[in-house]
């Protein structure tokens, strides 16, 4: 029988959508962006930026389609504020964005980088001009981060990864008052032995809720002798008990396989950190540092991903 893996996602033609060389300002590389659509219909990214001194910071692109003509902000958007925030010493970075429709706000969850490695950090925001930052609510070694979007139950839910060896699994932590979390719960473990998925993983998009679960992106960080591969697969997870897999699917989705992925400052690296969803409910336009060297956008349908996570075995 002749086997054909299905392209659950399209690369737009355009790729790579924004470079270093978009940049108003003098910069190293842009990658990794949160994603959103404001209220008016625009595409929103914050994207992480790298300077010249290796150290990043969050600066905001914005778009009327998601595709061309992006305004991007001439000066960053967030810095890192070590004098009042210590533990941004060394940088910000992967933000993630969930509209709160309870607080009215979007929930950026990132990377701060401390003398101690990643952790996760926690703002609001209601215009990406004005911030409120809660600081770091997992410590290191924690990132890959995103908040849902309501509550379950009586609780906030936040998806991350912390590390413990040998291992780097995915983890859902619960808070009454977003500060202070517990009843942590191994979310997905990552795979042992060979698998494009083994001995570390990780969430990429925030998770898209569906009338069959929460429909979660991650990827998979296979060590080879040439180096780290990152690929993309996909997972299924109860409503209302999101530490609960449903299903989840045996292999990679979408790997680097253009040039733009596989050279870069590293190389062989595709990483969504946000999507946003078309007004037929379907279309997810997802966005994706490529290299560490470039930002990125394919396409792909909810339901086709959904179908193709029931058909696996």
């Amino acid at each position: 029988m002749n086997y054909q893996h299905p392209e659950l996602f399209h690369r737009h033609k355009l790729n790579p959508i924004l470079t270093a060389a978009d940049w108003t300002y003098p910069i190293n590389s842009v990658f990794n962006p949160g994603a959103t659509l404001l209220p008016d219909g625009t595409t929103l990214l914050l994207c992480r930026v790298e300077d010249r001194r290796g150290l990043s910071h969050l600066c905001a692109a914005r778009s009327a389609d998601g595709v061309n003509d992006w305004k991007i902000d001439p000066q960053p958007t967030l810095m890192p504020d070590p004098d009042h925030y210590p533990e941004e010493l060394w940088g910000i970075e992967d933000p993630r964005i969930t509209y709160v429709p309870e607080l009215r706000k979007y929930a950026i969850v990132y990377t701060a980088y401390t003398r101690d490695g990643p952790g996760v950090a926690l703002a609001f925001t209601e215009d990406f001009h004005h911030f409120e930052r809660f600081g770091v609510i997992m410590s290191p070694e924690d990132k890959d981060a995103a908040l849902l979007p309501h509550r379950i139950g009586n609780y906030w839910a936040l998806i991350h990864r912390p590390v413990s060896a040998p291992g780097a699994h995915i983890w859902v932590s619960y808070s009454s008052d977003l500060r202070h979390w517990g009843s942590h719960k191994l979310m997905l473990e990552a795979r042992k032995g060979a698998w494009w998925d083994a001995n570390k993983i990780g969430l990429s998009v925030p998770p898209i809720e569906t009338p069959q679960g929460w429909l979660v992106i991650y990827h998979g960080v296979k060590q080879t002798p040439a180096g780290c591969l990152y690929r993309l697969g996909l997972a299924l997870f109860d409503l209302h008990t999101p530490e609960r897999c449903l299903k989840r699917g045996s292999e990679w989705i979408f790997g680097p396989e253009e040039l733009y992925e596989q050279h870069g400052d590293v190389g062989y690296v595709v990483f969504p950190c946000g999507y946003t969803l078309a007004p037929d409910g379907d279309t997810l336009n997802l966005y994706y540092g490529a290299a560490d060297s470039s930002i990125a956008l394919a396409t792909g349908s909810v339901q086709a991903m959904l179908k193709w996570l029931e058909q696996e075995r």
